[in-house]
């Protein structure tokens, strides 16, 4: 029969002596018109089928005849009396998978008491997978003291490499920046006292105190931490981090711990560079307001004391530690699609410089208390 001739697809409900009838007829085809219902079947489930007029089929008619037959749960199995036999057989290999119990679309609104413990169980998700990640990172760390990790140490230079001389560029650049601004706003005020030499003070105080490690601390959450949680997460896309398990490599040793200690060990080192370069972007200001660089450099040696320095230092690996942990953590958990990993590097900058932020305020509340 050619498609000119062919009938829209319909459904009419009849009933007679035995029940409800269904007659189907037409063609159905899947991108064909929307199939035209008459009649009601209040709620019952057919009993006889009619299909004299029914021309063709694909799964489209099977999808619909399914999705009305699950409607509602029924004690006996439905009829499929009057089918012809290829859609009753199609029909009773359908009925014979379960339905999933989250197939169904819900329309249903969730309460607001229902989305608060939802919301609140994902964050106790979230907190306790983080802190299964952490602990097995610290187990990690403990067989690398013993001499029981096991990693290739060419990798590990690698991601020092990547970590320290190829970051050197960006730390200088936006720590040369910050001095010059800082030196910039505060020669802006203490010139009006004649106190412009204290800019020294102002700059170097506030690079070795502060400023040097957290913008060493956020450049790197979006540098190295993001480059953890790509590299990562496409692993876990392409089934390797599966494959290193089946080869008996432990993925915590071979990718997290390297990550972790290179992170760690040259965040110290960007933090110390970072202050000498903010230092010096306030030494050219302080040059342009008429103080001779020796003279601003003794200015600044005299404010800084052995602790005050020590502070960035001290901040900077445990900042460190936070950005590898939150990087390798959010690879760890990314889907296996090339989407996912996307996501989970802007979730692993996120989560970095958050934990930067909230860490150097622990830091100030304790360093306040500690009158330091």
């Amino acid at each position: 029969m050619g498609q000119s001739e062919s009938s829209p697809p319909s459904i009419s409900w009849k009933k007679d002596a035995d029940g409800v009838v269904m007659e189907i007829s037409g063609l159905w085809r899947k991108g064909g018109p929307a199939p035209e219902v008459t009649g009601e079947g209040d709620g019952e489930m057919p009993r006889r089928y009619e299909t004299g007029n029914l021309q063709g089929f694909d799964s489209t008619l099977p999808a619909f005849l399914l999705s009305h037959l699950r409607r509602e749960e029924q004690k006996e199995p439905p009829s499929l009396e009057g089918m012809p036999d290829d859609l009753r057989g199609l029909m009773e290999l359908a009925l014979e998978i379960p339905e999933r119990s989250d197939a169904r679309t819900v329309d249903e609104k969730a309460g607001f008491l229902a989305k608060i413990g939802k919301g609140t169980l994902a964050v106790w998700g979230n907190i306790r997978s983080l802190t299964e990640f952490i602990g097995t990172s610290v187990l990690s760390l403990g067989r690398f003291v013993t001499g029981r990790a096991r990693f290739r140490f060419r990798d590990f230079w690698v991601v020092v490499q990547q970590c320290g001389v190829e970051a050197l560029p960006i730390v200088s650049l936006i720590s040369f920046l910050i001095g010059m601004i800082l030196a910039f706003v505060g020669n802006v005020q203490l010139a009006n006292f004649g106190a412009s030499i204290f800019v020294a003070d102002l700059v170097g105080i506030a690079m070795v105190r502060e400023m040097g490690v957290v913008m060493t601390s956020i450049i790197m959450s979006g540098r190295t931490g993001a480059a953890f949680a790509a590299n990562i997460g496409s692993m876990k896309a392409n089934e390797e981090i599966d494959a290193l398990k089946t080869f008996g490599f432990d993925p915590f040793d071979f990718l997290v711990l390297p990550r972790m200690l290179a992170l760690v060990i040259m965040m110290p080192l960007l933090t110390i560079y970072s202050n000498l370069m903010g230092i010096l972007g306030g030494m050219l200001v302080g040059a342009m307001a008429d103080i001779p660089p020796v003279l601003y450099w003794h200015q600044t040696v005299g404010a800084i004391s052995l602790t005050t320095a020590s502070l960035g230092v001290l901040k900077s690996f445990v900042f460190g530690a936070a950005i590898a942990i939150s990087g390798c953590y959010q690879g760890m958990r990314s889907g296996n699609s090339s989407a996912a990993v996307g996501e989970a590097t802007t979730r692993a900058v996120v989560a970095s410089i958050t934990a930067v932020i909230v860490l150097d305020s622990a830091f100030a509340a304790i360093f306040t208390v500690l009158n330091i």
